[in-house]
């Protein structure tokens, strides 16, 4: 399909992943841990009383379009001794595609290797298992197919989860995350050197685009500013990171629009600059502001 095409797929896929929002806490009130509490409501939300927005069963089909081409390239290239972990995977749908050889003519045709498929490990906040998971993992077994949940990305140990060719994140902790450098410090320290982490961010500003906030009077969803208050770019502030090279791309023609990143490990000084959260709203995904700190 062209990128027209995706787009208007991708319109449907997301447009209901982000609701209307009011106005949220400072860090450090009241308040703000009320928001908090408020979000972990939405993470144990389960039948009716799960908001229309907060979405658990994204497929293969949906990365592909919404992550950078380049996500599909990499993908095929993966083997059997090469692993992907995808953050905020729901139900695992996303994973369950990738082994039921949906796309492996597409694989095939991009240069896909045909010795046997990665690793793979879902991750998720709350346990959003099926049973066709639990049937897919019988079948293929615990050394392909994992699913990790009940716990943060940093409350998990280094050697617990192991190092990653590829890691993904769909509208998950990235979009969600209340401390938003400590998260993408311990994504990167899950990389392989020369891995990448895919990911994407919805009414965000982009680098090289002058769109303003989706929604009248309120802020970007996701805003990052220095102590004097001047404005840094999500883009920017990745470009920052040592030793990852990133590319952003940004989608206007998405409801709301979205910019997408690929973070590729180049060497292993790694160095994030440090985040500290001045504002959360609760949400799906949430409206949150950052600053540097000193």
């Amino acid at each position: 399909m062209t990128r027209n095409g995706a787009g208007l797929i991708a319109l449907l896929i997301l447009q209901a992943l982000c609701l209307p929002r009011s106005h949220g806490a400072e860090s450090g009130g009241s308040a703000f841990s009320e928001e908090l509490e408020k979000q972990e409501q939405i993470y144990r939300s389960r039948g009716e009383q799960r908001p229309e927005g907060y979405v658990i069963d994204r497929n293969l089909l949906s990365y592909t379009y919404t992550l950078p081409d380049e996500f599909e390239r990499t993908l095929a290239k993966l083997g059997p001794k090469d692993r992907w972990l995808d953050i905020g995977a729901g139900k695992g749908q996303a994973v369950l595609d990738y082994f039921a050889g949906r796309f492996d003519a597409k694989y095939a045709a991009l240069g896909g290797r045909r010795d046997g498929k990665a690793q793979v490990v879902a991750m998720s906040i709350e346990d959003r298992r099926t049973p066709v998971w639990y049937e897919a993992a019988k079948s293929l077994g615990a050394d392909k197919i994992q699913y990790v949940c009940n716990r943060r990305l940093r409350e998990y140990a280094p050697e617990e989860l192991g190092t990653f060719q590829v890691i993904t994140d769909v509208i998950g902790g990235f979009s969600y995350t209340s401390n938003l450098s400590l998260f993408t410090e311990r994504v990167l320290a899950l990389l392989e050197r020369g891995g990448s982490f895919f990911t994407v961010l919805q009414d965000v500003h982009a680098e090289k685009a002058a769109n303003k906030p989706y929604y009248d009077g309120s802020p970007f969803l996701t805003e990052i500013a220095r102590s004097d208050g001047s404005e840094v770019k999500v883009c920017a502030w990745l470009k920052s990171i040592s030793c990852v090279e990133v590319t952003c791309e940004f989608r206007p023609d998405w409801q709301p629009p979205i910019e997408v990143f690929q973070v590729r490990k180049v060497c292993d000084g790694v160095k994030v600059p440090a985040l500290v959260t001045i504002h959360f709203t609760s949400g799906t995904p949430p409206e949150r502001g950052f600053r540097l700190k000193d």
